[in-house]
């Protein structure tokens, strides 16, 4: 193997550095800015009664976007496919907390002579 595909294989998996930024800088972007849409992102799939299988689909796209964004503000190595695992991860987390959230108030909200809040996520059928 060359140097530069040594070069190209040790940008890609760079366990160094699993954030891909500073600190700061990941909690600014990955965290608040893309953490709200991935949020916003989840209500609209619970919304729109969408499986919760599409807020993986559509959060890996989100964690293209912000590793673009990564890149474009702070010149941060956008091969780096660890740092997008991290923020993937963060930001499917995200949405499947807010989409979790939404479905069981949309839940207790529709179907009000079926079910009960129990729970910030959960709601179980009246007695």
């Amino acid at each position: 193997m060359d140097e530069t595909a040594v070069s190209i294989w040790s940008r890609v998996f760079n366990f160094g550095d699993p954030l891909g930024a500073e600190l700061f800088r990941f909690l600014g972007l990955t965290v608040v800015v893309f953490g709200g849409a991935a949020a916003v992102m989840g209500r609209a799939l619970a919304d729109t009664w969408r499986p919760s299988w599409q807020n993986v689909a559509y959060g890996l796209l989100l964690a293209i976007a912000n590793r673009l964004f990564q890149n474009f503000l702070f010149a941060n190595d956008v091969l780096n496919l660890v740092a997008y695992g991290v923020g993937a991860a963060v930001l499917i987390g995200l949405a499947l907390l807010a989409y979790r959230a939404t479905q069981a108030h949309k839940m207790v909200a529709q179907y009000p002579w079926l079910y009960e809040r129990s729970g910030a996520f959960t709601w179980r059928e009246l007695s």
